[in-house]
C-alpha cells in the first residue's frame, strides 16, 4: 500500500520492521508524546526482519517477542521536518510479546496495551492505520 503524493526531488529512503502483538482484542504499541507507535524501527546493516524486530522489541519495551504471521507492508512519501524528502518503507507482522527481560532503552516509549476500537484510527502514521486494520483481520493466527 502506498500512502502520500511523491513529488520530484531525492528522498530519503528508511525501510523498517514493525511487531502487532493483539491478545483479546487488545493491541499492544508504543505511547510517546508524538502519540502511538508500534514497536520497531529502522533496520540496521545485515538485519532480517526478525533480527529488527526482537532488537527493537527489547530497546522499546525490555521485553522478548516470537515474531509471527507476516501482515502486509506501506510506504508513505511525505516531507519530514528535519530530513526533507522522506520516504519510509515499512513491514508489519503479527506475534506475541513475552517476558521483560531487560529495562527498556527509550525512555520516553510507554508500553500500553489498548482496545482495538479504542487505538483504531489513531496510530500517529497514515500507513499504521492501515496495518493495524490488516493486523487486526489476521489476528486469529499469531504464527506462520
Amino acid at each position: 500500500m502506498v500512502f502520500g503524493e511523491k513529488k520530484n526531488g531525492e528522498y530519503n529512503d528508511r525501510e523498517g520492521v514493525y511487531f502487532i502483538p493483539i491478545v483479546d482484542n487488545r493491541v499492544a504499541v508504543v505511547k510517546t508524546p508524538k502519540g502511538y507507535f508500534f514497536i520497531g524501527g529502522g533496520i540496521e546493516d545485515g538485519e532480517t526482519d526478525e533480527a529488527c524486530i526482537l532488537r527493537e522489541c527489547l530497546e522499546e519495551t525490555g521485553r522478548s517477542a516470537r515474531v509471527g504471521k507476516f501482515v502486509g507492508s506501506a510506504e508513505t512519501y511525505t516531507e519530514h521536518p528535519v530530513l526533507g524528502l522522506f520516504h519510509p518503507i515499512q513491514r508489519y507482522y503479527l506475534g506475541e510479546l513475552l517476558e521483560a527481560v531487560d529495562t527498556p532503552k527509550e525512555e520516553d516509549h510507554e508500553l500500553v496495551w489498548v482496545e482495538y476500537g479504542n487505538l483504531k484510527g489513531k496510530m500517529f502514521a497514515e500507513m499504521q492505520n492501515w496495518a493495524l486494520e490488516e493486523g487486526i483481520k489476521n489476528a486469529t493466527d499469531y504464527t506462520n
